[in-house]
């Protein structure tokens, strides 16, 4: 990836993204066609987080969402999220027949061990809203199914040498800033250790919202953590897989590579590595291991992002976080969704993904007890984000937050956010 300077000093812009992640780098592609003039400041690196640590399947079948939706609000949002998506993943493919980054078609499949009912029930959900797909038989799996639901024509890619393309197409268009700290907002002025920037509009795309005085996401967010583990000399398989169980395993191909995720758990839950490793020296015994890493992600209320301004109370100021491990169609989305609100346009999904939706769901409740458990229980060290007892995680040799999924190093130094800050004793 290219490298960027650290920003000094005053400066002022239309729009500032703080996140150079794929939803900030994509967010300020699509403003700068338009003729806006963008910031991004980056903590570290871009592409450094999450974005890097992505399995990139591009597909608007996000798990068995289609049937949730609609029955908690109705077909015409399921159709609105669907069609979104779809929107999504055709504007990867229009942008990709530029960049060389591994794009190619292929078909989905979210599969179940043990529930043919809940395949068919999505089915159905789908027929309702105008899309038609059907449950199929799988043999190229390493275990036994009773069926998955198929989406033909989705894709792959290599996001960091799509970005990289992205990159380099408005690098004399927008202003990129690495190692820059943005630590508050004050009204249209964001500080980080050597700079302030004020931009008309702010958007927050730091995977986790920093902010805590407006959207309250601290109660409508959670992070999962989850394994992936890259095999060399195992099978070639002609399609992704993804299991309706969230602790299952998902599959694709990339390159010799056979990339396996799994295992997925709340941050500050103990680590469940080992249990990927197990099922993939069982599975594949002729198998090589070449990598393995771990993937954090935002996970909402009710399975659909928020995009949009960050809070009813903040006109000014917008994010896109929760993508509940679809962050690359999610991204896409946000970017044409903050697009089109910094615009004055009006976008036809928007409120599906408003940030100011109803909160009152089962989820919320559980969210604050885990929060309050984790606020009383008595040990340091604490979270500076709001205070919750840190847990050591043994596998990863990092503190790790079960309230909100800030993380840090042993020595202390922020690995994720919500935290804004290292800590002071670890």
């Amino acid at each position: 990836m290219p490298e960027f300077p650290t920003a000094n000093g005053n400066l002022k812009t239309d729009v500032l993204i703080v996140g150079g992640g794929i939803a900030g780098l994509l967010t300020a592609y699509e403003l700068q066609k338009s003729g806006v003039s963008c910031v991004v400041a980056e903590r570290r690196k871009i592409c450094s987080g999450t974005t890097g640590r992505t399995t990139a399947k591009l597909t608007f079948q996000h798990g068995l969402i289609y049937q949730k939706i609609l029955r908690e609000y109705g077909a015409e949002k399921a159709k609105m999220y669907l069609e979104a998506n779809q929107n999504a993943l055709k504007r990867y493919a229009e942008l990709c027949r530029n960049i060389d980054c591994g794009f190619r078609k292929t078909d989905s499949y979210i599969y179940s061990r043990g529930d043919r009912g809940i395949l068919e029930n999505e089915v159905k959900a789908l027929a309702k809203i105008g899309f038609s797909a059907g449950v199929c038989e799988v043999s190229e799996l390493p275990f036994s199914t009773v069926g998955a639901v198929r989406f033909k024509n989705q894709a792959v890619f290599n996001p960091l040498k799509f970005l990289r393309g992205i990159v380099g197409e408005m690098s004399d268009k927008v202003r990129i800033f690495e190692h820059t700290h943005i630590t508050d907002v004050r009204g249209k002025t964001a500080l980080s250790k050597g700079a302030r920037i004020t931009a008309d509009k702010i958007v927050i795309t730091t995977h986790f919202p920093f902010i805590n005085t407006h959207g309250s996401y601290y109660l409508k967010l959670y992070q999962s953590r989850s394994d992936v583990i890259a095999l060399k000399n195992a099978p070639k398989l002609h399609g992704i897989y993804m299991d309706e169980n969230t602790r299952g395993y998902s599959f694709r191909n990339c390159g010799e590579y056979l990339l396996i995720g799994g295992e997925a758990h709340k941050t500050g839950e103990p680590c469940r590595r080992r249990e990927l490793q197990d099922f993939a020296e069982k599975t594949y015994p002729n198998a090589d291991v070449g990598y393995l890493w771990s993937a954090q992600d935002c996970i909402s209320l009710d399975g659909i992002p928020y995009i949009g301004n960050y809070s009813a109370l903040t006109p000014n100021m917008y994010t896109a976080t929760g993508f509940n491990k679809w962050g690359m169609t999610g991204a896409m989305t946000a970017a044409q969704i903050i697009r089109d609100k910094i615009l004055g346009r009006d976008n036809p999904y928007a409120a599906v993904f408003s940030p100011s939706r109803s909160i009152l769901k089962k989820q919320l409740l559980i969210n604050g007890a885990n929060a309050s458990k984790n606020l009383l229980t008595p040990t340091v060290p604490r979270c500076p984000h709001l205070g919750c007892a840190l847990k050591w995680n043994i596998d990863e040799r990092s503190w790790d937050c079960p309230c909100h999924g800030s993380r840090f190093a042993r020595d202390g130094k922020l690995l994720d956010n919500p935290a804004n800050a290292d800590l002071d004793k670890p």
